[in-house]
């Protein structure tokens, strides 16, 4: 099995590309959906937000309304921070047990991560990390015109990130995409004969 972690910043078509992939037969781990699963009602991280946030991050059917809670965090850098710590403890350690299985000896394990670092490296024993990588300009034009986003709540989305030298000094396979789609179906198909190569090879050594 290949563990392979997936990151790239907001705009960047790292969903994109992680949706190729699974196309190609990787197993998609996707920590945007885990956070999904941990702040439903009766999740592990549901009760410790209400109490941070208050009931009115909620909708009337008591769960979580994501517009709301972003309007408030992406506009306040230690709400951010405190949601970062209520959730992903929680997320981490669902992704941790989806990664190890059970999975077939030559599987490629894709963990999409949008804030990848250091530590997710170790924690997750990933064995190489592929960035999707994007000027922000690109990725400013992609979520105003493509997804009809305020340009206003673009940018703070983007400044809430990483920073694409972070990213990039995490990876060990960049996948630039400044181009059309046409270009990144390329890109990720020429990295799918790599991954599923290496996780063929591991499952031939062991």
């Amino acid at each position: 099995m290949l563990a392979v972690g997936l990151t790239g910043g907001i705009g960047s078509g790292k969903s994109t590309v992680a949706q190729r992939l699974v196309e190609h037969g990787a197993v998609l781990v996707d920590a945007d959906r885990i956070a999904r699963e941990v702040v439903a009602p009766g999740g592990p991280a549901y009760q410790p937000l209400v109490d941070r946030f208050g009931r009115e991050v909620l909708a009337a059917d008591g769960t979580v309304d994501r517009a709301r809670l972003a309007a408030v965090v992406f506009a306040d850098p230690q709400a951010l921070a405190d949601l970062n710590a209520i959730t992903h403890p929680a997320v981490g350690a669902v992704m941790a047990e989806r990664r190890y299985g059970p999975h077939p000896a030559d599987a490629v394990v894709v963990l999409d991560i949008p804030l990848l670092r250091a530590e997710h490296r170790a924690a997750l024993a990933l064995d190489l990390v592929v960035v999707v990588d994007c000027p922000v300009e690109v990725a400013l034009d992609r979520l105003v015109t493509g997804r009809a986003m305020p340009a206003e709540d673009a940018r703070a989305r983007i400044a809430a990130q990483v920073t694409r030298e972070e990213r990039r000094a995490e990876a060990d396979v960049v996948i630039d995409n400044d181009g059309d789609l046409a270009a990144l179906g390329v890109a990720v198909d020429r990295l799918w004969e790599d991954l599923a190569g290496r996780a063929a090879s591991g499952a031939s050594a062991g």
